[in-house]
């Protein structure tokens, strides 16, 4: 009964779990990075953009490296306080909404000013980039004499149909991009064990059994 008893005991003994297996870092860094990428994209607020393109024209006694050169300078100027000001009462937005929504870019090889515009509400946006091109467009009417170039609208913005900021499924993406790739980092620069050495094991305990059989035999 003693031997059963203390047979029952051995095999009922707890053994404790492995390490995890290296690629988990990487795993979980996956999970983590696409589940906070995602809930990112969900919870930021749809944007939309809308785009007006003006070209710079020279006029009598100018050249096309003229007009170049100044509608550098009108990419420049279009979001200075002046010429929003003129823009808000035509875009129906505050200031500061203008200048915080309002980006222009230029090219190096053609006489062209981009106006764009992002807000939560296409229609919004379009009035913004509209808005701004032609305040753009009368102030350089006002100095025409003098640069002996004018600025012409090209295109004008559109409602756009799309939003221009990502999709909560490409932010997820990118997220579970950036966290596999610090989990693997992570696994790079972790501390190894040395060659030739073992963890040691923990003596196993003896069963409460063990005790009573000594007890028995004296």
């Amino acid at each position: 009964m003693t031997e059963n008893h203390t047979r029952r005991h051995r095999g009922t003994r707890l053994t404790r779990p492995g390490p995890l297996p290296p690629w988990s870092l990487v795993a979980a860094g996956v999970l983590a990075g696409g589940l906070l990428g995602g809930g990112y994209g969900m919870l930021r607020p749809v944007q939309y953009t809308a785009t007006s393109y003006l070209l710079a024209v020279p006029g009598d006694r100018s050249d096309t490296a003229t007009a170049l050169g100044f509608a550098q300078a009108y990419g420049r100027i279009a979001t200075q306080p002046a010429v929003l000001a003129d823009a808000q009462a035509h875009a129906g937005v505050p200031a500061d909404a203008l200048h915080a929504g309002v980006r222009t870019a230029t090219s190096p090889d053609a006489p062209m000013v981009a106006v764009s515009a992002t807000s939560p509400r296409p229609a919004e946006a379009a009035a913004m980039a509209n808005a701004v091109a032609g305040a753009l467009t009368r102030r350089a009417g006002a100095v025409r004499a003098d640069t002996r170039v004018s600025l012409v609208p090209f295109t004008r913005a559109v409602r756009p149909a799309e939003p221009s900021s990502p999709s909560a499924g490409l932010t997820g993406l990118v997220g579970a991009s950036g966290g596999g790739l610090l989990g693997g980092l992570a696994l790079l620069v972790r501390p190894g064990r040395r060659p030739g050495t073992e963890v040691p094991r923990p003596a196993p305990l003896p069963g409460p059994a063990v005790a009573a059989d000594a007890r028995g035999r004296r």
